[in-house]
């Protein structure tokens, strides 16, 4: 039996808390700061209540019950479930956003530019809930594989190596839809890579 180190099931989690910390930072350094860094802080708690949704949907018991049973049809059927269902979940979310997008700012601030900024971003936001509600439960399936470094390293990697360097560059290119973009930007990658493990 190989021992895993516990932080590697928790990497998933605290990986991402830190890099939106770090976008969080380089909204600091936007034109108009303030108001910068309350649309965005704005957009991810947003996102967070989803991503928190779709968390709960990871599928990491489900899988090692089921493979540790030896049951891999059963395996198969518990994956699509839990994707299908935070995909159906990830999507009401997104077209609420694009729907909502001019008003959801108004829930937190009475602010008009902070608001205003927040509907700016609601597209890329309503892009980032469909993207939330796939690779938590890609990142669940991994580790309830046995793939807890696979996850923590492509993590690392995608988020780190690829999205902030991209949303720090597009950030001063576009103010802050270019943060968001570099945001995306990273997690998609995540979304891929978990994929193709999945396939393999």
């Amino acid at each position: 039996m190989e021992f895993q180190h516990p932080l590697c099931f928790h990497s998933f989690c605290s990986l991402e808390l830190w890099y939106n910390a770090v976008l969080v930072l380089l909204a600091g350094y936007m034109t108009n700061a303030e108001v910068a860094i309350s649309a965005f802080s704005i957009c991810l708690n947003i996102s967070g209540w989803e991503f928190m949704i779709s968390l709960g949907f990871q599928g990491a018991a489900c899988v090692a019950n089921e493979l540790g049973k030896g049951n891999a049809k059963a395996t198969k059927l518990s994956i699509k479930v839990s994707l299908s269902t935070s995909v159906i979940i990830g999507l009401f979310f997104s077209i609420a956003c694009l729907v909502f997008g001019n008003k959801i700012g108004y829930l937190f601030t009475t602010d008009k530019e902070v608001a205003e900024t927040v509907s700016d971003l609601s597209l890329l936001l309503a892009f980032s809930m469909l993207l939330n509600s796939v690779y938590p439960v890609l990142s669940g399936v991994a580790i309830g594989s046995g793939l807890q470094n696979t996850v923590a390293i492509v993590n690392l990697c995608c988020f780190f190596l690829i999205g902030i360097p991209i949303g720090a560059l597009l950030g001063y290119m576009t103010n802050l839809q270019g943060i968001w973009i570099g945001m995306n930007c990273g997690g998609s990658p995540v979304a891929c890579s978990l994929a193709s493990d999945m396939e393999n």
